[in-house]
């Protein structure tokens, strides 16, 4: 089948999604250098879109996840992670735990009847993506290169989805997993590798002063994640019947979309950071 009009062999939009992109990376680079409690701001409403999407999709297969209850922990997560200073990790993991606790309480008031089911799909939503979150805010809470290192991040990981888009559509033959995402393919796999182990090594010795060797091997560690994260939600959307989480981002599809990899990618890239730079 031959693409639409300004869309591509993948079926997206491609000048909408570059548009789209474009102004995403300007609004995060603006935030995280001008005033950062704004780029906390533009982190807690991308996830909370992402929660949302979530949340709506599990309730179309008749599982209730408290958005209220799930948006406000994630928020919690976050802001402590950044503003617990050294004992951020600490104050991360307390505001989980608690808002754990507050959601199995929230939920056993609603009835026995399907508790389990629902309280185990409120925890998924509490882990993904609003506990993996906050570790953007740990990134960002380094108190020297705290923007810095969140660029590396984020920079890298979007290398990942775009090198794979590439070589995917330019040289994609051998599928990698063709019962959960039949678009992708190991020679796409390979372009996300080599845009990732370039940017990162560039980024962390532009920007963190670090050897390229590191960078390198953060991009490499990143590619794994990040592909991973991708199949992972493939998983979560085929489990539950959608093509897309949403449509809030034109030639995108929804949040999620956007935010698998980058959730995905955040921990091991903020622990090689700590450990290497």
């Amino acid at each position: 089948m031959e693409p639409a009009a300004g869309g591509s062999r993948t079926g997206r939009n491609l000048p909408v999604a570059i548009a789209v992109g474009a102004g995403l990376g300007a609004v995060i680079i603006a935030s995280l250098y001008l005033v950062e409690w704004l780029f906390l701001a533009v982190v807690i409403a991308a996830v909370g879109i992402g929660v949302t999407e979530l949340v709506k999709s599990f309730a179309a297969r008749d599982i209730n996840v408290p958005v209220v209850p799930v948006l406000a922990g994630m928020a919690i997560m976050i802001c402590g992670a950044y503003w617990g200073g050294r004992n951020g990790p600490a104050w991360l993991v307390g505001a989980f735990a608690m808002t754990v606790l507050v959601l199995m309480i929230w939920r056993m008031f609603q009835g026995t009847d399907g508790y389990v089911r629902d309280i185990s799909a409120t925890l998924l939503v509490t882990v993904y993506p609003s506990l993996l979150a906050g570790f953007v805010a740990l990134l960002l809470a380094n108190p020297d290169q705290g923007p810095d290192r969140v660029v590396v991040f984020v920079a890298t990981t979007v290398a990942s989805d775009i090198g794979g888009y590439f070589a995917g559509i330019l040289f994609g033959k051998h599928k990698m997993s063709p019962k959960i995402s039949p678009k992708k393919t190991w020679e796409g796999f390979a372009g996300s590798a080599l845009a990732c182990m370039a940017v990162g090594g560039w980024l962390v010795a532009w920007l963190l002063g670090g050897a390229v060797w590191k960078g390198v091997l953060i991009g490499a560690v990143a590619v794994v994640f990040a592909t991973l994260g991708d199949l992972v939600e493939s998983v979560i959307k085929r489990d539950l019947g959608v093509k897309d989480m949403g449509s809030v981002l034109p030639g995108h599809g929804g949040m999620m979309d956007r935010l698998d990899s980058l959730v995905a990618t955040l921990i091991p890239i903020w622990a090689l950071l700590t450990l290497l730079v």
